[in-house]
């Protein structure tokens, strides 16, 4: 049964992929014939009323009449459709609102209608074809996957909507589906606890030696899971061998009660287990589950500096971005496995391209798909069925390439997310291609890092933040410093110029074990979604890592801008 689920999956997904494929070959109209079927479509909303959208008949009609939007222009909008009203944004009903983590500044409220979510189902199932095609090409192919996303919703509005994470609502809707394709039972997903929800997952996946595919949003995630494997090793052994789950979880009862009975004792599982254990000291995905061919995670961003870690876990088990997309759009496809590029979602919406010397304009001049160039960067505007129109989401992506006409884009950082000691705007793209090389260089990983800014100076000092992955040590961090500087500087030119006489020297912390996590727990003390959980690289916030416990501290002497003279390790408090 399972086998013949997906191969009808696999068959499905391939030829929404070859349709996919066939559009891209012509930009123009299919971007032409999607943003005039919109704007059809919401001619008569509130908001279409406003713009007039019945009289735009042209692209540059369209652009000439509507101005480049943010948040803020929707946002009285949408706080009366969770009041219940009808035919603001949208012609179809809103079935559920999307609470945004508000990682980059306040939560923001995103309407999702049963069209929206179609459009998002089908980029989903273009890019299972393109990874179906890809997988195949090495001799792998689809299966069941572990995904330990919560169920949890947040609440209803007033008007009746149920509200929540992106990734909550999309389980919600998509029931069916996700209860054949999970290699644990849909119902782990609703426990409220996140290691008792995490554990049950991993519980249940660790009975299906054939698991395929691990899936998360965030890289980070991913290691999180790795690492409760690791921890609750013994664990979730001694359960496959018993049949039971583990007494000292927190689990509702009810909860309890209906899982219980689907863990039949598997004594020749667990013997199994024991003895990957025994022999190779650990339990990682790639001796726990040996068919395990993929694993799917957001790419680009902040991501790359997790995947330096991900071949002690995975070896080299294909990785896969799925979709890029934000609660407020889908973005590109991604069509092949260990590939930052990803094609842009022609069918899913209408996009255009702000160069970056139109940054700074009130009213920007925009590129459309046909018109980017390969190696510049853009902020990407949308007008998709949420009712958003030249929505500046502010996500700053370069051009890579392109796949038959349509451009091949990375998300690189979100506009506003920069550190400036002066002018130079370093971003996380900056510096997470730093701390990639610092680590091949020295032989070392990172548990996570973040640059931030000195408090009492101006120009700020850089502060390295890092902490260091279990079992490592930097003898060195002098050296590090130093290569640190030397690095970006070769990297980004605001940075060198502006650091021959204005920026002072950087300063190393290297925190002490746990202190990331703890910055984790902050943030979901704050409201934040745990699947949507993504720490900054960089931060103008001189508050964010306070309190966090620093074991020494590495500075240039103050007088000094140059490296050719020593270094100082001062001690911390």
């Amino acid at each position: 049964m399972t086998s013949l689920l997906f191969s009808l999956l696999t068959a499905t997904a391939r030829n929404s992929k070859a349709n996919f494929v066939r559009k891209t070959r012509q930009v123009n109209a299919v971007q032409e014939q999607f943003l005039r079927n919109l704007l059809l479509a919401h001619k008569n909303t509130e908001l279409g009323q406003k713009y007039g959208l019945k009289d735009i008949k042209t692209i540059d009609k369209f652009r000439e009449q509507i101005p480049v939007l943010p948040y803020s222009s929707y946002e009285p909008y949408i706080t009366r459709i969770a009041q219940g009203e009808t035919n603001i944004l949208t012609t179809d009903p809103v079935v559920y609102i999307v609470l945004t983590s508000g990682s980059t500044g306040k939560k923001k409220l995103v309407p999702v209608t049963k069209q929206t979510q179609k459009y998002l189902r089908l980029a989903h199932l273009t890019s299972l074809g393109f990874l179906s095609e890809a997988l195949s090409a090495r001799g792998l192919e689809l299966g069941k996957i572990l995904l330990t996303k919560s169920l949890q919703l947040l609440g209803t509005t007033s008007g009746g909507i149920k509200y929540g994470s992106a990734s909550s609502g999309d389980l919600h809707m998509n029931k069916f589906f996700f209860k054949q394709v999970f290699a644990h039972p849909y119902e782990t997903l609703e426990a409220t606890d996140s290691l008792a929800r995490h554990y049950l997952c991993l519980l249940f996946a660790l009975r299906e030696e054939s698991m395929r595919g691990m899936a998360a949003s965030f890289p980070m995630l991913i290691l999180r899971n790795c690492s409760y494997l690791e921890l609750y090793s013994e664990e979730l052994i001694q359960d496959i061998d018993q049949g039971a789950i583990a007494s000292w979880l927190k689990l509702e009862p009810e909860l309890r009660a209906k899982l219980e009975p689907l863990c039949s004792p598997n004594p020749q599982r667990a013997a199994q287990l024991r003895e990957i254990l025994h022999s190779q000291g650990k339990l990682t995905p790639k001796y726990a589950w040996p068919n395990l061919s993929f694993v799917t995670t957001s790419r680009g961003g902040t991501s790359n500096f997790y995947f330096e870690r991900f071949p002690h876990y995975f070896g080299n088990t294909p990785q896969f971005g799925a979709v890029y997309a934000a609660s407020e759009s889908v973005f590109s496809i991604y069509h092949n496995v260990n590939d930052d590029s990803s094609i842009l979602t022609i069918t899913s919406g209408f996009y255009e391209f702000i160069p970056e010397d139109q940054w700074e304009v009130e009213h920007p001049k925009t590129l459309l798909a046909n018109e980017v160039k390969v190696g510049n960067r853009y902020r990407i505007l949308t007008t998709n069925y949420s009712g958003f129109y030249r929505y500046d989401i502010g996500d700053v992506v370069e051009v890579l390439g392109f796949y038959e006409q349509t451009p091949l884009i990375v998300f690189r950082h979100r506009q506003g997310g920069l550190l400036s000691s002066i002018t130079e705007k370093t971003t996380e793209f900056h510096v997470i291609q730093v701390m990639q090389a610092l680590q091949r260089d020295f032989s070392l990983v990172l548990e996570d890092f973040c640059i931030t800014l000195s408090e009492n100076n101006f120009p700020a000092h850089y502060l390295v933040n890092i902490e260091l992955a279990p079992g490592y040590t930097l003898n060195n961090p002098q050296t590090f410093l130093t290569r640190f500087d030397s690095k970006l500087k070769e990297i980004h030119t605001s940075y060198e110029i502006e650091r021959r006489d204005l920026i002072p020297p950087p300063q190393l912390r290297i925190l002490a074990p746990g202190s990331f996590a703890i910055l984790r727990q902050r943030y979901l003390q704050k409201g934040m979604p745990e699947c949507q959980l993504k720490l900054p690289h960089i931060s103008e916030d001189r508050n964010l890592l306070v309190n966090l416990p620093v074991k020494y501290e590495v500075k240039f002497p103050e007088n000094l801008h140059s490296f050719g003279q020593t270094i100082e390790t001062l001690p911390h408090g």
